[in-house]
């Protein structure tokens, strides 16, 4: 059976179209006229025989087809960009691609890139932040900073630091009147928890270290990812689990701090790692020399 492809000019006007619900304004994100937009979404209609959009006066809405369709075409041309700057990148060879969780990212590596690039200005950067580095197979990257046990088949892992959690808020939240000076003030006070693809919910644990292992919070926030569990602490609305290259910067700020002096170390961490067959590129190299002299003793002794 003969496959039926459409044209990539049509996925990219449909994606735009989509994505403004304008036809109009798709046309002019990609240098063309509305009517060549329009012509070439009723050229991909014809050749699905359904209509992708519903047509009224003054915008174009997306059919449930449509919606179905776009998920597919929309990480299709995230691919084919992807694997068009990386053969780009390689060309160049002086691109470096770092993975990273975007809490480390946000928190921590982003601060400090600048001393990074005053160092070795020859190299370019390209961070991307992922959710789930069991997703990794899906991206092409040189260094990553993953979260786990370092022990991954295939990889170079060096430590960064010991990790430890425990619980943080913003000071905002202690001088709006509540109190947080014993365990048993828990209880008046909003637990956020992080439930997420690459961190479980440490709350049970530390509340078992600390020897109440039955407290009931008064409210709850519950995250999907751990910089909003963070941020959503940083901004008054609750007590987060901190951990500790996450948090250290933020508390030496005076953003958070720790209301108990009770800690949880972990059997986890952040590492920084690479393939094997990447391992010893000189960028790679220079990259993880500068992670490690610059983030393992400061979260060492945090």
């Amino acid at each position: 059976m003969r496959r039926v492809l459409p044209s990539l000019s049509s996925l990219r006007a449909f994606e735009a179209a989509a994505r403004h619900q304008s036809f109009t304004r798709a046309a002019a994100e990609l240098n063309l006229t509305q009517t060549a937009v329009s012509h070439q979404i009723k050229n991909l209609e014809d050749l699905l025989q359904i209509a992708l959009f519903t047509r009224e006066r003054s915008a174009v809405r997306l059919t449930d087809v449509g919606h179905e369709y776009l998920e597919s075409v929309r990480e299709v041309i995230n691919q084919i960009a992807a694997a068009t700057d990386r053969i780009i990148d390689k060309n160049r060879g002086n691109v470096l691609t770092v993975a990273c969780l975007t809490a480390f990212a946000v928190k921590c590596l982003i601060p400090h890139l600048g001393d990074f690039r005053r160092r070795r200005p020859d190299i370019v950067l390209r961070i991307g932040t992922v959710v789930s580095f069991d997703l990794l197979q899906h991206h092409d990257y040189d260094v990553a900073i993953r979260y786990g046990s370092g022990n991954w088949r295939g990889f170079v892992s060096h430590k960064i630091a010991p990790e430890e959690v425990f619980p943080v808020c913003s000071p905002r939240l202690l001088k709006s009147g509540m109190k947080l000076k014993s365990l048993d003030d828990l209880r008046q006070h909003t637990v956020i928890r992080t439930s997420s693809f690459a961190l479980r919910d440490e709350w049970p644990q530390w509340l078992e270290l600390a020897g109440v292992p039955d407290l009931e919070f008064a409210d709850e926030i519950a995250c999907d990812l751990l910089f909003p569990s963070i941020q959503a602490a940083v901004d008054g609305l609750g007590v987060a689990m901190g951990r500790t290259a996450i948090v250290t910067t933020d508390m030496a700020n005076g953003i958070l701090i720790e209301p108990f002096n009770i800690r949880m170390p972990t059997n986890s961490g952040c590492h920084v790692t690479s393939p094997v067959e990447r391992a010893d590129m000189p960028m790679v190299k220079a990259f993880r020399d500068w992670v490690l002299d610059r983030f393992q003793p400061a979260l060492s002794a945090a």
